[in-house]
């Protein structure tokens, strides 16, 4: 049997009435470039994450790029985030001119670790970026807090998370919707994912929200006058006409996830670490991902899952501040030695909202088998 990580044919049959309709009005209409569609999907979008703004952008990278720069951060400025994540998180905080401060993260989420943020506050931070890791919200109470007391900006990176909760003081909060601006990814395998590239900016703030939209829009907000020099980074209307469709089936497909993460949990529980949800939090599991003793292991089941047809990751193999992109950075191997560990150990799975439970047994037969194999 082969499995996919994920398999977007299966969600495309799923809703493909509703989608090719939906892409054939844009054609009709001719609206490709900031059309009716992506209007109406910032609408949509932002009712749904409970805020006040939602801006479509060309990719999730942007949406990070354009809101650290819409949020006011700028040269000399040092922003401290998780080297746990993909490098877009970190590059668009250098292409604002910002320094990076990478912080460890805790055992339990994968995500960064408050108390690591606080220790390396300095008199040049100017915010924190959290990075909503696999679906599962960071500890947002504490890095508010931290946020608060130091007077810093949170910016959230949700390109992981959309529809993941946090339960804050007693009321839930979507993710993005907590910190000055969110950014979200719509990357074809995301939760919400479009055909193509794609993201949004979230935010209750007028100021961002005005910047952000005229940065998408080469520094724009009148035709052929320009404020500031910007990016071209505009959702494309196709792109938001497939994704309003989508975003009507979103709750359904998260809980989908979150019932194979269960029957994963259910059968693996015994044989390694699967992954816990925070008690203040609901997971949305854009991945599903799990822990085993040591690397060797890891390795050796990953190998058996490759012969045996079954697609899987490691995200993320070397944690960002062992890159040689950040060298300049100064950071060696020991200075963050919780990712260092838990670089080594992850393996993600197959997930996404169609996988059947024969296949979710499939591949927990094969992870056990490798396990018992003694080299």
């Amino acid at each position: 049997m082969k499995v996919p990580l994920a398999d977007l044919t299966r969600e495309y049959k799923e809703l493909k009435s509703e989608i090719d309709s939906s892409i054939s009005k844009v054609i009709e209409r001719c609206d490709f470039i900031l059309g009716e569609d992506v209007h109406k999907f910032e609408e949509e979008f932002a009712k749904f994450n409970g805020t006040k703004y939602a801006i479509a952008v060309a990719s999730g990278t942007d949406a990070l790029r354009i809101g650290i720069m819409a949020s006011g951060i700028k040269q000399g400025d040092e922003v401290i985030t998780t080297p746990f994540t993909f490098i877009a998180t970190s590059e668009t905080i250098s292409q604002s001119g910002a320094k990076i401060v990478f912080a460890d993260i805790n055992e339990n989420d994968y995500n960064i670790d408050p108390k690591d943020i606080e220790k390396r506050i300095t008199k040049n931070t100017k915010a924190i970026l959290p990075v909503h890791l696999y679906g599962h919200p960071a500890r947002m109470k504490e890095i508010m807090d931290i946020a608060k007391r130091h007077n810093l900006i949170v910016i959230e990176d949700c390109a992981q998370a959309f529809t993941a909760k946090y339960n804050m003081e007693s009321q839930w909060k979507f993710v993005g919707s907590m910190g000055k601006c969110g950014a979200f990814s719509f990357f074809p395998a995301k939760n919400l994912g479009a055909y193509g590239d794609g993201g949004m900016i979230t935010t209750n703030d007028d100021n961002v929200a005005k910047l952000a939209n005229t940065l998408r829009n080469h520094g724009s907000s009148e035709r052929y006058l320009y404020e500031r020099e910007g990016f071209n980074s505009r959702l494309d209307t196709i792109q938001a006409a497939v994704l309003r469709v989508k975003l009507r089936n979103i709750v359904r497909f998260t809980e989908m996830r979150n019932k194979a993460a269960s029957k994963y949990n259910e059968l693996l529980k015994d044989v390694v670490k699967t992954p816990s949800t925070g008690e203040n939090c609901y997971h949305s599991f854009n991945y599903y991902t799990i822990r085993f003793e040591s690397k060797e292991i890891r390795d050796r089941v990953q190998k058996h899952l490759n012969e045996n047809g079954i697609a899987n990751q490691i995200y993320y193999p070397v944690s960002l501040h062992l890159q040689q992109a950040y060298k300049h950075l100064g950071y060696k191997k020991g200075d963050l030695p919780v990712v260092e560990k838990i670089q080594d150990e992850v393996l993600s799975l197959p997930m996404f909202p169609q996988l059947r439970d024969d296949e979710i047994e499939y591949v927990s037969e094969k992870v056990k088998e490798a396990i018992k194999v003694r080299c």
